[in-house]
């Protein structure tokens, strides 16, 4: 599916605000609504659109720290890598899970309440997956920009 300008704009005003109604969304793209709504039916039906969700405060829900967290594996083999990906889908305090080169195998963006939360989840979770060899953790204090939105560009 090649994307035109009112594509774009669709995707671009969804990332905005995704309980925006088709009638607001038509009027903001310079569409009518019923066109606007097959568009953005393809464009789910694509998957050009994961997933709706609201985006909550972690803040006054009493999560106060932020930690980017790498990890190690004992080795490379590919079923290391399965049954740590594995243990890391059940573990809701991890936001996010990328597998990257250098000198670590995993980064984890992780979120606790507090440190002392934080240490029960590293010691009783992390390193009790056999696979892991060593984690090294960086502490967030500050986030200053922090978005899902893709930079699209409008044709």
């Amino acid at each position: 599916m090649k994307l035109d300008k009112f594509d774009i704009a669709i995707l671009n005003t969804l990332q905005k605000n995704g309980r925006i109604s088709n009638r607001e969304l038509a009027d903001n793209i310079g569409l009518s609504s019923a066109p606007c709504w097959r568009r953005l039916q393809a464009l789910e039906s694509k998957g050009y659109v994961n997933k709706y969700t609201a985006e909550l405060n972690p803040k006054l829900l009493g999560f106060d720290i932020f930690a980017i967290t790498y990890v190690s594996l004992e080795n490379q083999h590919p079923d290391s890598s399965t049954e740590f990906e594995q243990a890391i889908d059940l573990l809701p305090q991890v936001l996010e899970c990328f597998m990257t080169s250098g000198e670590y195998d995993y980064m984890l963006k992780i979120i606790t309440p507090d440190i002392s939360a934080y240490h029960e989840f590293i010691s009783n979770n992390l390193l009790q997956i056999t696979t892991v060899r060593s984690v090294n953790t960086t502490f967030i204090l500050k986030i200053k920009k922090q978005t899902s939105s893709l930079p699209l560009l409008r044709k």
